[in-house]
């Protein structure tokens, strides 16, 4: 039977060495017997939210939204955006994750943002990760990643620097004591 990981995190395991995935906590957007999908909710990118919406021509004069971090979502398309928001609100190009939390690729959504009427809380990644099917279970066997529950708090509200210990912390685990060997019991 397969473990749904969605709405769960990855947490790479000190000892993962690709270097799409150091020390990253990835959140899991859909898992399912064809595959897993996730954005990299801790890899900031050196450009922000309003040079993104002045590319597409979708100017904010709110200087939080200007200022606002955009993360290196994962290896794949890394010229596309999603955007992770609560409430699970559907503009359209809208996955709904839970009753709290979506993904959304929508124009509409950016726009909404821009003139500071969007959702309280989003994260805009641009890229995603992917795995297919079974390659997510095997990484996991092989000890590349921890799993656990997504804490909402460390996604939206943690710095970026800190969300790789805070989401171990959340399942009780410091990264720092972890060894890297595989083990079975």
């Amino acid at each position: 039977m397969l473990l749904d990981l969605t709405n769960h995190f990855l947490i790479a395991m000190p000892a993962l060495e690709d270097p799409n995935f150091v020390r990253t906590v990835t959140y899991v957007c859909a898992h399912n017997q064809d595959g897993a999908m996730g954005i990299v909710i801790n890899r900031p990118l050196e450009f922000d939210l309003g040079e993104v919406l002045q590319q597409l021509k979708l100017e904010s004069t709110v200087a939080d939204i200007n200022t606002q971090i955009v993360y290196q979502g994962g290896p794949v398309h890394r010229d596309r955006g999603f955007i992770i928001h609560r409430p699970a609100l559907d503009y359209g190009s809208t996955i709904l994750v839970s009753d709290e939390v979506a993904v959304s690729t929508s124009r509409e959504m950016l726009a909404a943002i821009a003139r500071g009427e969007g959702p309280p809380d989003t994260l805009v990644a641009l890229g995603y990760a992917g795995w297919s099917a079974g390659q997510l279970e095997q990484e996991i066997l092989q000890n590349a990643w921890l799993s656990g529950p997504a804490a909402l708090e460390v996604m939206f509200h943690a710095p970026a620097e800190q969300r790789w210990t805070q989401a171990a912390a959340c399942l009780g685990v410091d990264v720092y004591r972890l060894s890297g060997d595989v083990g079975h019991a």
